[in-house]
């Protein structure tokens, strides 16, 4: 067995749609960044990177190839899922933690849990759940969003 972890936060900024768990949520602002910034994709990549030992996003989808320009993250997902199962391991179990002050994320959970078993992680191994930052730093004052992840792998 092997365990990761993964963090991800984006600053939220207007002219951007807001995607998280590959699913488009209203909202007036979006994640600011090279690839869609899905937060909670790039944590859960960076928690399987991290239990694979095999570094982390930045260095499989770095921001200065363009193949990687306004890329989905559920796809950066996929290839991660892919690269996991020739290292000879398969998920026993994902944690994720969405933390915004705004939007409620609540409601689009199971979307975001159907679009990650499309990308390659069965059904019923990921949870995933929404916090508050209580109105304290960038979180609160509505400047971001952030993500963490935990995973854990077993031989396949």
């Amino acid at each position: 067995m092997r365990i990761g972890s993964g963090f991800d936060s984006h600053r939220l900024v207007e002219g951007r749609k807001l995607v998280i768990g590959a699913v488009e949520i209203p909202f007036e602002k979006g994640l600011q960044g090279h690839s869609d910034a899905d937060v909670l994709c790039h944590a859960i990549i960076d928690s399987i990177l991290g239990a694979l030992g095999l570094g982390d996003i930045g260095a499989h989808f770095p921001d200065t190839d363009s193949r990687w320009k306004d890329a989905s993250s559920i796809e950066m997902l996929s290839k991660t899922v892919e690269l996991m199962k020739q290292n000879g391991f398969d998920v026993a179990w994902i944690d994720s933690t969405v933390i915004a002050e705004r939007p409620k994320i609540g409601p689009f959970i199971d979307r975001m849990k159907e679009n990650i078993v499309k990308a390659g992680i069965p059904s019923g191994l990921i949870s995933i759940k929404a916090k508050t930052n209580e109105a304290m730093g960038f979180i609160g004052r509505g400047e971001g969003i952030a993500a963490q992840a935990i995973c854990l792998l077993r031989p396949a």
